[in-house]
């Protein structure tokens, strides 16, 4: 149906967006191309998507090649037939936004497709079943199926995970392959079986055979990540092989940047017929050619080297590749470019180019200078430049794209001047582009409010036509959505624009608002400009003054496009033909031959010509260049319509795109071809003569939209969403004044595909007129047409004529004198439109009779809260009160407490605030306004506590009460919880509270149950926190405390003190066990006598240990028991008279022996392990003290081989009780001689200082 086209771009940030079936046809994302011809051809598009298309795969089997499948941003799996261009089915087997599918190479019935949460689904094309599966709860980037075993999948995750899946066995993993850290954006199979291709040195294949042998036979799989990593796995080990790092390209004059990872997509290809051979892209669009079987920097080759235009810009998102029938393999690569190109992999340079575009085709205008040259501005922020005519490159474009931050709306090329184009833009700027250089464009300084639909160029009018003659002969005209045309200065864009409203109020003597205006058109010969305008008037004005000349009165609805018929090789008659286009679907023509010009403005009602056809509104024409009233148009209803103006006949009716289009142009050099845009991303040449349709379709196709919409309203909401940059653009009354049009990228750039028509539902769009204050005014208003077009002419007159107008003026505009009678209030309080006659008082001054209303009803608000004072105090302060009454009603407590602050009535704030349990609230509030030491803090503190201990929170309660001034209910919530910790802290509490009695219980509580779970030594801390505690520590964990001791081997059990029993004691080891026994419990008797004279004489330290108070003593014992000053080492106490102990279980020689071989060998560990790290670098030193440090060793082993027993049963340090006892000499007389005399015989020989192996040591 058509020549040459633009298609729409492929999606970006996808793993699979295009791919090649066996007959060469190429499908990116929408569009076909035949790869086989010298040029691509476009031919065709897939029609039905509802959501962004996030994968595509072709079926590579024979007899099935036509058949396609896509996946889509809303869960859903659609199948096509792309000879024919329909769908076949449609599954919804996904939840989620699936992000990939493929169609298996091995089973032409098999589909796999995942998704954002991990889910991949196998479907099956000729049943329709599908399967299930959760290999791994990741995201999901890409897959692909084997294409030698049928069964086995690659999936590719986000965090750079890979997982091999078996979908014949439930989605089981058989690999997991860790290597990448981050997103893995491309999966791709070797095209051959077996792992012994990457192997170029015969040894290195022998040993890769050697290794496998009797393994499975495995296939390499290729990865692409964003860490910027290509790797080669075996899927028999499970491991990579290869790892190749992309090289860094200078482009520009400029290195790339490697740490900035979010600006690569790296995908990577394996060509069929090239098994050792790795197609990937790499960090600004490079294409690069890997030899698996090289090293170092002979391994890669850069594709298209040959010219510096070859490469793409930027990066590349998909790469397939075909296999002709002349050996020739091509390479077929999308990039962010919005180029798609084509590769000979023999030559590697490239064969052609395609440009796509990423947004809707806005405006499309041939330059009057450069034939052949077209211009397209898209709403992908770029303008294009197509050189139509050479014949080289039918595609030969430039993008221009500095400067530009939004959609190209509007372009016109200068009537002279060669190569400079202006455009305007969505965001209201308008600048100038010289295409023949590249620097960038020239920018307005006067920006419109909003967009920008229509530029043109035509003769300067005042105040820009005054000055010198130095004047450009030409000015810039642009008019945008807030209806405003501006006057810009070619010469000096930094200047003011000026608004020609101004000229046109001046010059015509108006005073009244001027419509807002949609479009312009200069005439030809410069003389006339015509204006359309929002009401659907089109204005004639005479240049340069703008002097007004007719006033067309024939459209009633908005002017979106007027044309001027062109003045060569035509009639002089049809240079006078003005074309106009609105809303209404219907084309006017308008002919204005006056030879001079009219002294007032003329009305015209009736057209010259009327072409009828389209079914919805237009939105741009072109007349042809090469015959005499020949006409397209475009319109909404999705054609452009070719007429014969002068007959007023349909000639050709183009359908080749879908959904409405936007522009359209004539060739300049063929009077048979015709160029048109819209909506569908496309440009397309076609030409009239080979049309099939001469009119466009009947019957209105927009009613139809809008009633599937209506029935099909399970639209998302993300779908009708305007947002700002990126989002939707607004279109002049386009099915209302609020519905905006759906844009064509979202926020990461990824463009948006589906042509789907978003409609607004109309039930939606209309909101509830509000309810009337007025009814009986507002009833007077629907009266019948005829008598509310007298009241117009009664006012008229009234205000035309001398007297009094005030009565006559009530009743006309249906205000009655009667405004505020007490029966029109009362007629809202039977409705119950209460608030209606609270402000009718208002508006008559009846403040407080507004606000006693508004009380009683229970209506009061801010509002009139606000307004209260100008009542007086009194009345305002009793608003307040009801106020809040009803405010506490509604639940809103803290903002009744604060509006009864505003009439400063504190303490009935903070009651308020505690009656409600608001205590927190209230304390902040007392705080904030309060002395410290006010009773009401005590009182909201205690109040809080009792409610925090009812409800089981004991922690907070004991604030409260601390906060009250009560320790003792503090310390006892506290201790309610009875586990150690809470016991603990209470003691503490009560202790520093000084509840003395209180902090005693609740410290042997706890004590008590530290000792039951043998935890002593914190128990013993317990204890001695509390002083008056101090002489029951001892006797606490003796005898309140239960022990039990089991020997495997012998007979002896041992229980309670409180309940002694005769041991039964059987061999050495029973007996050992026993006398472990007996010694502890003497142990604790005799630190029970020592901390009982300690507290009678009160000399003790709560911090002092027993082993540092024991190292004392025991270097001043070995002196013999005298300090240096020649005075006891023991200090002066009271006297002991008995010693209830039988303290010769604790001098026991065999285990002082034992300990001390202990201690030594403990020391010498220490001191060999420096002697090591101090001699590491001096081996003979080290040799020299050997030997002595080995034969100490083995003494103290022989020694400890004595005492076996001794080792297995614990017994108390026998040093230290010698020291202990010594220390009783002075205080008690039951200490023997024999006694005394025996723990300085032990001292002596098994202290520290008296070891024969520390003696070893020291020598």
């Amino acid at each position: 149906m058509h020549e040459r086209s633009l298609p729409a771009s492929p999606n970006w940030y996808c793993s699979r967006c295009s791919d090649v079936n066996i007959l060469c046809g190429l499908f990116f994302s929408l569009h076909h191309n035949d790869t086989t011809s010298k040029f691509s051809v476009f031919s065709g598009e897939l029609v039905g998507h509802k959501d962004l298309v996030s994968g595509f795969s072709f079926c590579q089997h024979a007899g099935q090649s036509h058949v396609c499948v896509s996946s889509h941003s809303d869960g859903s799996i659609c199948f096509w037939d792309s000879h024919s261009k329909t769908l076949l089915s449609e599954h919804a087997a996904h939840q989620n936004p699936v992000s990939a599918v493929h169609w298996s190479p091995v089973d032409k019935n098999l589909v796999v497709s995942g998704d954002e949460k991990g889910i991949v689904v196998c479907h099956w094309y000729h049943t329709g079943d599908t399967a299930s599966f959760f290999p791994e709860p990741r995201t999901i980037f890409c897959l692909t199926c084997s294409p030698h075993t049928w069964n086995v999948v690659a999936v590719g995750y986000k965090d750079g995970m890979i997982v091999l899946i078996d979908v014949s066995k439930k989605g089981e993993v058989m690999q997991r392959l860790r290597g990448h850290d981050d997103e893995i954006h491309s999966l791709v199979w070797s095209p051959v079986t077996g792992e012994d291709t990457l192997y170029n040195r015969p040894e290195d294949s022998e040993a890769a055979n050697g290794e496998s042998a009797g393994e499975e036979r495995g296939c390499y799989l290729a990865s692409g990540s964003k860490d910027q990593t290509v790797r080669i796995w075996s899927t028999s080990k499970g491991k990579a092989v290869m790892t190749l790092k992309l090289p860094y390209l200078k482009k520009r004059g400029s290195a790339v940047d490697p740490g900035v990872k979010e600006r690569l997509w790296l995908n990577v290809h394996w060509p069929k017929g090239r098994r050792t051979q790795l197609v990937s892209s790499c960090f600004s669009g490079e294409l690069v050619l890997w030899d698996l079987t090289r090293s170092g920097k002979q391994r890669w080759t850069l594709l298209g080297t040959s010219s510096d235009s070859q490469n793409h810009s930027r990066i590349v998102f998909n790469m397939s590749s075909v296999h002709l029938q002349d050996d020739r393999e091509l390479l077929l690569s999308t990039s962010m470019d919005r180029e798609i190109k084509c590769w000979d992999l023999a030559s590697l340079d490239c064969c052609w180019t395609l440009p796509t575009l990423g947004g809707f085709v806005y405006s499309l205008t041939f330059s009057p200078v450069g034939a052949g040259c077209l211009a397209l501005g898209v709403g992908d922020n770029m303008i294009r430049v197509w050189n139509t005519l050479t014949t080289q490159n039918q595609y030969d474009t430039r993008s221009f794209w500095q400067g530009i931050k939004s959609k190209v709306t509007a372009l016109a090329w200068h009537p002279k001047k060669e190569g400079s184009l202006s455009f305007g833009t969505d965001d209201g700027k308008v600048g100038i582009y010289d295409v023949f250089s590249n620097k960038p464009p020239q920018i307005s300084s006067s920006y419109h409010r909003k967009t920008v639909y229509t530029l043109a160029w035509g003769p300067p009018v005042p105040p820009m036509s005054f000055g010198a003659g130095g004047k450009s002969s030409y000015s810039l005209y642009s008019c945008a959505g807030e209806g405003v045309i501006l006057q810009h200065d070619p010469s000096k864009l930094s200047g003011e624009a000026s608004d020609i409203d101004k000229l046109i109020r001046d010059t015509n003597n108006i005073k009244h608002k001027l419509s807002p205006h949609t479009d312009l058109s200069w005439k030809p010969d410069g003389k006339v400009v015509a204006i359309g305008n929002e009401d659907g008037c089109i204005d004639v004005y005479q240049a340069p003054s703008l002097k007004l000349l007719c006033s067309i009165q024939q459209h009633h609805k908005i002017i979106n496009t007027l044309r001027w018929h062109h003045d060569h090789s035509s009639p002089p008659e049809l240079h006078c033909l003005l074309a106009s286009g609105s809303s209404n679907a219907i084309v006017y023509m308008f002919c204005f031959c006056a030879e001079t010009p009219p002294e007032s403005p003329v009305v015209l009602t009736e057209p010259y010509r009327r072409l009828c056809g389209h079914t919805a509104k237009i939105t741009s024409m072109a007349w042809s260049p090469h015959h005499e009233a020949r006409l397209v148009t475009v319109s909404y209803d999705g054609t452009a319509q070719v007429w014969d103006v002068l007959q007023e006949e349909a000639v050709s009716n183009y359908r080749g795109h879908v959904g409405y289009l936007l522009c359209v142009d004539w060739s300049p050099v063929d009077p048979d071809v015709i160029w048109t845009g819209g909506k569908d991303f496309t440009v397309q040449e076609w030409r009239v003569s080979k049309q099939e349709f001469t009119k466009p379709p009947k019957g209105k196709k927009m009613a139809e939209l809008r009633e599937k919409k209506r029935t099909n309203p399970k639209q998302k909401k993300k779908n009708n969403k305007a947002s700002g940059a990126g989002g939707a653009a607004a279109v002049r009354d386009e099915w209302g004044a609020s519905y905006r049009r759906r844009e064509d990228c979202d926020g990461t750039g990824a463009v948006l595909y589906g042509f789907v028509s978003v409609l607004p539902d109309t039930n939606l769009l209309k909101k509830k007129k509000p309810r009337s204050m007025l009814p009986i005014s507002t009833s007077m208003d629907h009266r019948p047409k005829e008598e509310l077009l007298q009241d117009c002419i009664t006012l008229a007159s009234v205000k035309h004529t001398s007297g009094e107008t005030d009565s006559a003026t009530e009743q006309v505009i249906t205000l009655p004198s009667h405004f505020f009678p007490s029966g029109f209030k009362e007629g809202h309080v039977e409705a119950g439109h209460y608030d209606s006659v609270v402000y009718l008082r208002l508006w008559s001054g009846d403040v407080e009779g507004a606000l006693q209303l508004a009380t009683e009803k229970g209506e009061l608000n801010d509002h009139l809260l606000s307004i209260a004072p100008m009542a007086g105090f009194k009345v305002w302060s009793q608003t307040v009160e009801a106020y809040v009454k009803q405010l506490c009603l509604q639940e809103q407590y803290l903002k009744a407490a604060s509006h009864l602050l505003s009439i400063n009535k504190l303490y009935e704030a903070i009651d308020l605030l505690h009656s409600h349990k608001l205590y927190r609230e209230a304390i902040a509030l007392a705080k904030a306004r309060l002395p410290a030491d006010e009773p009401i803090l005590k009182e909201l503190y205690s109040s809080w506590a009792a409610v925090l201990e009812k409800d089981g929170h004991f922690s907070a309660a004991a604030k409260c009460y601390l906060a009250s001034g009560a320790s003792f209910d503090a310390a006892k919530v506290i201790a309610r919880k009875n586990d150690v910790s809470s016991l603990r802290a209470a003691a503490s509490l009560a202790r520093i509270s000084g509840e003395v009695t209180l902090a005693q219980s609740l410290a042997l509580r706890c004590a008590k149950d530290l000792a039951a779970a043998q935890n002593w030594v914190e128990a013993q801390e317990v204890l001695s926190s509390q002083e008056s505690l101090l002489v029951s520590v001892s006797g606490f964990l003796v005898f309140h405390t239960f022990f039990s001791l089991s020997v495997s081997s012998g007979d002896v059990t041992v229980c309670s003190g409180k309940h002694p029993k005769t041991l039964h004691l059987t061999g050495e080891e029973a007996k050992a066990a026993a006398n472990s026994l007996q010694a502890f419990v003497h142990y604790h008797r005799l630190y029970e006598c020592w901390w009982s004279i300690s507290a009678r004489n009160q000399k003790i330290h709560n911090g002092l240990s027993v082993s540092a108070a024991g190292d004392e003593v025991n270097d001043r014992v070995m002196n013999g028991g005298i300090s240096e000053s020649g005075e006891s080492v023991c200090p002066p106490t009271r006297r002991l008279e008995k010693l209830d102990l039988d303290a010769s279980l604790l001098l026991s020689e065999s285990h002082a022996a034992c300990q001390a071989a202990q201690r030594s060998i403990r020391e010498i560990q220490e001191r060999l392990a420096a002697m090591v790290l101090q001699h590491s670098r001096a081996p003979g030193g080290l040799k020299e003290v050997q030997p002595h440090l080995i034969g100490s060793i083995f003494s103290a082993n022989a020694l400890l081989h004595l005492c076996v027993f001794s080792q297995m049963y614990p017994h108390p340090d026998v040093v230290e009780c010698c020291l202990i006892l010594l220390h009783f000499t002075k205080s008690s007389t039951s200490v023997s001689e024999s006694l005394q005399q025996e723990a300085k015989d032990l001292l002596r020989k098994y202290g520290s200082k008296a070891l024969p192996l520390h003696s070893c040591l020291l020598n």
